[in-house]
């Protein structure tokens, strides 16, 4: 697989289009303590990819239920 390079900026539209078509995961976790005593704790993983990009990992790994 090449690798696209562009000397002008991404619009937003080519930006989106990447992202859906590859995917991407945002993993975050996040602690508010004071004191040494922990006031909140947040963990969060966001993915964001088409239904399409979904499916193929999910087959991959066994995510998916068989089809009949």
């Amino acid at each position: 697989m090449a690798i696209k390079t562009s000397l002008g900026a991404a619009s937003l539209v080519e930006v989106l289009d990447r992202v859906l078509d590859k995917g991407i995961v945002v993993d975050a976790y996040v602690l508010v303590s004071l004191v040494g005593i922990e006031l909140l704790g947040v963990e969060a993983r966001v993915v964001v990819a088409s239904v399409e990009t979904w499916l193929t990992y999910a087959e991959a790994v066994g995510l998916t239920v068989g089809q009949t």
